[in-house]
């Protein structure tokens, strides 16, 4: 059984109650279809009950989430505009951080046997959440996703906590990385199945106002940093990226600031906390900012060779080349699934 944490939102008063957690999913179709109506239709209140709901917060904080103007529909302040984005942040800690990663570590071991699919730890892709979340748990072919980072994760595989890993790699990878991620993987005992090609890069702010376009312009000009978490592959790719400019660590503002997701890193510069970060293409779509591409990967799924046959992996495969990753990538920018599903051998991927 999985169990996860909720978020709750209070003023930091003795005895305050919460928040009503409707009201977060309110101010997200507001922004979504720009008027009250529409946004109360959608989320189920009455007109007069949302306004009265987002009026009577924002009495509560003292300053207003909504702008409602005649003629023009509703818009988010920039209070609910920071607020939604705090909430999109909080939300993925708590789906994906440290604590629910090693909860499911622990009940692991024991629980797996008795399942009937894989177990998935994998390295954060949005479109791997889209694909397990719309296609493979309903199948029956993966349970509950655990998002760690790369390394992490082929540790998982090696320890066998997981039947199948998910890591990335640039095709010119690092020696030093490269190295890391052979002492994990066995050529005589893993195989590979190609699962995309994604865009990464430097997410900004929408307009990027500090005309940022590579590692060392965020250096240069102490830009405030969000960087991901130790131990990711995002940031073996940071890491090698400074090293090829002869950038130190400690020259980049924020580099100790870490988040577990790229949608973490996107939810941090769009609630202003940060001027840049490293991550997805599909990440600053989704929270519209723009986006400097500086590195194209691939994003692949280990696996032992002796499972290569077996049901389940046959039909992850056949959904990673058919239409249910067609499906999933539909919404999703800055992915290619050309050669998805393909079996890769080790040392042609990782050499």
């Amino acid at each position: 059984m999985t169990l996860v944490p909720e978020l709750v939102w209070r003023v930091p008063e003795a005895g305050a109650p919460p928040l009503d957690g409707r009201l977060l999913r309110l101010l997200a179709a507001v922004k979504k279809h720009a008027t009250l109506r529409a946004a109360a239709r959608e989320t189920g209140f009455s007109y007069r009950a949302a306004w009265g709901l987002i009026a009577d917060t924002g009495r509560l904080l003292g300053v207003p989430l909504v702008n409602l103007q005649q003629g023009r529909g509703a818009q988010l302040t920039d209070a609910g505009e920071q607020f939604l984005a705090a909430n999109e942040r909080a939300s993925l800690r708590l789906r994906e951080g440290e604590f629910s990663l090693q909860l499911a570590a622990k009940v692991s071991e024991t629980a797996r046997r008795s399942r009937a699919h894989l177990t998935l730890i994998a390295s954060h892709d949005m479109l791997l959440t889209a694909f397990c979340d719309q296609w493979a748990k309903h199948e029956g072919i993966v349970g509950d996703v655990t998002f760690r980072g790369s390394v992490e994760s082929l540790k998982a595989l090696a320890r066998g906590e997981a039947d199948v890993a998910g890591f990335h790699a640039v095709a010119t990878i690092d020696h030093e990385v490269a190295a890391g991620y052979r002492r994990l993987l066995d050529p005589r005992r893993d195989t590979l199945i190609r699962f995309a090609e994604r865009e990464q890069g430097l997410i900004v702010p929408k307009g990027n106002p500090k005309r940022l376009s590579t590692l060392a312009d965020v250096a240069t000009n102490q830009v405030r940093f969000v960087n991901r978490q130790r131990g990711s592959g995002t940031r073996l790719i940071i890491d090698q990226l400074l090293r090829q400019a002869g950038i130190g660590a400690d020259s980049v503002r924020g580099y100790e600031t870490e988040e577990y997701t790229h949608l973490a890193v996107a939810a941090t510069i769009a609630a202003g906390q940060a001027e840049a970060g490293f991550g997805l293409k599909a990440a600053a779509a989704r929270l519209d900012l723009d986006f400097v591409p500086l590195r194209h990967e691939t994003y692949w799924l280990a696996v032992r060779t002796r499972r290569v046959e077996s049901d389940l992996v046959q039909r992850l495969r056949l959904g990673l080349s058919g239409e249910p990753l067609r499906n999933a990538v539909r919404n999703l920018a800055g992915y290619s699934i050309d050669k998805a599903g393909e079996l890769v051998a080790l040392n042609a991927a990782v050499a």
